[in-house]
């Protein structure tokens, strides 16, 4: 049995996965109820001063207990915000600290399931935690290094994380294949251009198989930004003016339509400029439902209905959204076109990049075996097609969405660490 385990920390879900004694293939730990994935949210309840983790502290905020909610943590890493504080019961918590609460929480829960602790780890990462800039791309990299190792992992190793979910889509196959990985993720789109296959599986270095990487920081928690910008946030004033004809400035819209910026729209600075701007407004009403919805600290819930209405929109034409926390409340209905033509943009440079990907790698479109896809995000029925019509040749398969990546880094960790 190895003490060595693969560690997924996404931007909306995490796993870790193991390869114990006489197992052939990774496990995925149970880290929630039974389940592989704990969502990747805290919640620091203020009414009985406990920190709540994943489903629990969702199930806390939505019942309506005072605290602080925080999502989306790693898209923190390689920014500004990152060397920053939040807010939390009265005292400033670093987030650099806050992250180290996370993963120490994902390791004790692991090691708890697995009956042993981990020293060793092979962490996920995206191809680009930044796009562009490879020094905030290595300062998040060292970032993550230095909070795995603050939480107890001696040895820390990182892999990508479409690399990681060829792995594991390779302990699947039976003959070679010329494989492009497609992670759809919370925070990053991640591609990888592999040859797989059963006599390459046991070899320590698979460099030479690796035809190209490519990813750009688009995800599933875009996809939900843009949704709401196009849907929900109008109802709260997005795109009206003020009465001498300026535009509302969108900085409460983007904040409150991105995961990990809402609390920035309840600072004290952001509310006291929102009462200006009420008593200036061409639509006043609206302004006064956006005022009440952040005294209400109720971003995140709104945040959530938007999530919920992106995936509903994945198999169906239209959702209803009863958005109760509005005042006054509002039923809306949301059509797949609204989804779609809200998030088109981001799905040009998500071809682009698929595009780039295979120049580099200098392989023509027919040459695709399959296209594997993974990460929740590949859920999107648009950009399945978009891709799938980039390869059209390639036969489209469909991995464990949450757990593929999990599984791959655990057996880089048996071949990495023993």
């Amino acid at each position: 049995m190895t003490n060595a385990c693969g560690v997924d920390f996404g931007t909306s879900n995490s796993t870790v996965g193991w390869i114990g004694a006489g197992q052939g293939a990774s496990t995925l730990l149970a880290l929630e109820d039974g389940k592989a994935t704990l969502p990747s949210v805290v919640f620091f309840n203020a009414d009985d001063e406990e920190v709540r983790y994943g489903r629990a502290a969702l199930a806390d905020y939505l019942a309506g207990y005072e605290g602080r909610l925080m999502r989306s943590l790693k898209s923190l890493l390689g920014t500004s915000l990152m060397d920053g504080q939040t807010e939390v019961a009265g005292r400033a918590l670093p987030f650099k600290m806050l992250l180290a609460q996370f993963i120490g929480e994902v390791k004790r829960r692991a090691e708890s399931q697995a009956g042993r602790g981990f020293e060793r780890a092979v962490f996920g990462r995206p191809v680009f935690f930044i796009d562009e800039n490879p020094q905030a791309d290595r300062l998040a990299e060292d970032t993550l290094l230095e909070v795995a190792r603050s939480v107890g992992f001696r040895e820390v190793a990182f892999q990508y994380e479409p690399i990681a979910a060829a792995f594991d889509y390779e302990s699947q196959i039976d003959r070679e294949e010329l494989v492009l990985i497609a992670d759809i993720g919370g925070g990053t789109s991640d591609f990888s251009l592999v040859r797989l296959g059963p006599g390459r599986a046991g070899k320590p270095e698979r460099r030479e198989d690796i035809l190209a990487t490519g990813g750009v920081h688009i995800g599933g928690t875009d996809f939900d930004k843009y949704l709401s910008l196009a849907s929900v946030m109008p109802l709260l004033g997005y795109g009206s003016s003020l009465r001498s004809g300026a535009d509302i400035p969108s900085s409460y819209y983007f904040n409150l339509a991105t995961w990990h910026t809402i609390n920035q729209a309840y600072t004290r600075k952001s509310i006291a400029q929102l009462d200006d701007l009420v008593r200036d407004a061409s639509e006043a009403s609206k302004l006064k439902r956006l005022q009440a919805l952040i005294e209400d600290r109720a971003g995140h819930w709104l945040a959530m209905q938007v999530e919920g209405a992106k995936i509903g929109l994945s198999d169906r034409e239209q959702v209803t959204l009863e958005l109760d926390r509005l005042a006054p409340p509002e039923s809306l209905m949301v059509e797949r076109g609204t989804f779609e033509a809200a998030i088109g943009g981001l799905l040009d440079n998500i071809d682009a990049t698929v595009l780039r990907l295979l120049d580099d790698a200098g392989v023509a479109p027919s040459a695709v075996d399959t296209v594997f896809f993974t990460g929740g995000s590949s859920g999107v029925g648009l950009l399945r097609a978009r891709i799938g019509a980039l390869l059209p040749d390639a036969r489209k398969v469909e991995g464990d969405l949450f757990g593929s990546i999990g599984a791959g880094l655990a057996l880089d960790a048996l071949r990495k660490f023993g």
